[in-house]
């Protein structure tokens, strides 16, 4: 019975892992796979960020940037959004996090056409603006990973 349920166990964590969105992070630089093509995915990042009440200060577009002087880009979207209850009190802990805010959200696609969805992790620009003990840095990377799991799953 025991080894049934630490199989069980084991099984449990596998088919979790296997249904969670891809992630990976380097630098403080989080990515997760979007099932979604690339307008998609910032459509429902627009739509999932402002129903949970961030503020949307613009969308950037690379690539049509880069279109209009002859070059060419895969889909690239930045997303900069943020809310001063929680940009604020993270500033209070260190004001160079300023350069760092409004927080954003890229969406672009890998040369395979894979899409993702990326952002800086909270925690991270915390540690860059030695501001590790800020206790909103945690609170924010938790805000995010939400949005962005949100933003990801079908």
């Amino acid at each position: 019975m025991k080894v049934f349920i630490q199989t069980l166990i084991v099984l449990t964590g596998l088919i979790t892992l296997a249904l969670a969105p891809a992630t990976f992070a380097q630098n403080g630089l989080i990515s997760l796979e979007s099932p979604f093509e690339p307008m998609e995915t910032m459509n429902r990042a627009e739509r999932i960020v402002s129903e949970r009440g961030f503020n949307v200060f613009a969308l950037v577009d690379h690539a049509a940037g880069a279109e209009s002087v002859g070059q060419n880009l895969r889909p690239t979207m930045l997303l900069i959004f943020g809310n001063p209850q929680g940009g604020t009190p993270f500033m209070q802990c260190a004001q160079t996090i300023g350069i760092d805010l409004p927080v954003k959200f890229l969406v672009w696609e890998d040369v395979s056409g894979q899409v993702y969805l990326s952002y800086n992790d909270p925690a991270y620009l915390a540690g860059r603006h030695n501001a590790e003990n800020c206790p909103v840095a945690q609170n924010m990377s938790a805000a995010l990973a939400g949005l962005a799991e949100a933003i990801v799953t079908p």
